[in-house]
């Protein structure tokens, strides 16, 4: 069992936890993730690993309250176990040797950005981050980006904390402005993925994007997290998660991800959880 040891609520649906899994913080590195069940007739979820502690032992989530296993993630507290965590899973991202790169991270997907681009920083690469919200109280992690980024841009989509306006916009200006990245690296949602890859294949810039698609095993036997990139069936578990942006189908990889929408509502309604929350 894996003892919560810290939960913070970083805004109103989106939960932080400090996780005791000595074996997992003992080989993570950022960009891999582990799969939870937070009790033994749970679902399996992917969560991407936020951050870790060899010395101490412990392993960081962060995740966005949507369904019923994450409902069931945070009714745990402090003092409490998950019953299953298992990890690290995936190929970690590639970081070495790169010495200016922009992190664009959307939502909650910043908070896999984080990871990269605090290891980018502690490999002495100039970091350059935009992070995208919908308003300033789905804000998260703005002190720990600023600690790892020689700039900073926060973007919402009302202007009520930072610059109005996308991410993409952002990253338009900073290549506008001369700066010369060796690679940008996004993490968000797909549509904002897919838009920000189109600006920097413009101007020739190599783009890493971090799938998360519907997953169950984690060991490619299923097959569920399957993606098309450069025309080749590749699997996010254990092909990834990082990909090149370039190569990537999104619009394929959207229209798999909605297919069970409908079904993850009904099961979200239905759980005990979330009437109790109502």
């Amino acid at each position: 069992m894996f003892r919560i040891l810290e939960k913070t609520a970083l805004n109103p649906t989106v939960t932080k936890m400090v996780v005791e899994a000595p074996l997992i913080a003992a080989k993570a590195e950022p960009g891999q993730f582990i799969i939870f069940r937070a009790t033994e007739d749970g679902e399996r979820v992917p969560l991407t690993i936020a951050d870790f502690d060899r010395e101490k032992g412990t392993v960081t989530i962060i995740f966005q309250i949507v369904g019923q296993a994450t409902m069931e993630l945070n009714a745990l507290n402090e003092g409490d176990c998950i019953c299953d965590f298992v990890g690290p899973l995936g190929v970690p991202s590639h970081v070495e040797g790169l010495k200016k790169v922009c992190v664009v991270g959307g939502g909650v997907g910043c908070a896999i950005a984080y990871p990269i681009a605090k290891k980018l920083h502690s490999l002495g690469c100039e970091v350059h981050s935009v992070v995208g919200f919908r308003n300033k109280d789905l804000l998260i992690l703005e002190d720990e980006f600023r600690a790892v980024s020689e700039k900073l841009v926060i973007m919402t989509d009302d202007g009520s904390y930072g610059e109005k306006g996308l991410v993409t916009d952002a990253l338009k200006r900073l290549i506008l402005e001369g700066n010369k990245y060796d690679e940008v690296i996004t993490i968000g949602p797909l549509i904002m993925m897919k838009f920000v890859c189109a600006l920097t294949k413009e101007h020739g810039i190599k783009t890493v994007v971090s799938m998360n698609p519907i997953m169950i095993d984690g060991t490619g036997m299923c097959g569920g997290c399957r993606l098309t990139v450069g025309g080749e069936t590749k699997f996010a578990c254990v092909d990834g998660p990082d990909f090149d942006g370039h190569l990537v189908d999104f619009d394929e990889a959207m229209s798999r991800g909605a297919m069970y929408r409908d079904f993850e509502a009904h099961a979200r309604e239905n759980c005990n959880l979330f009437r109790e929350v109502k």
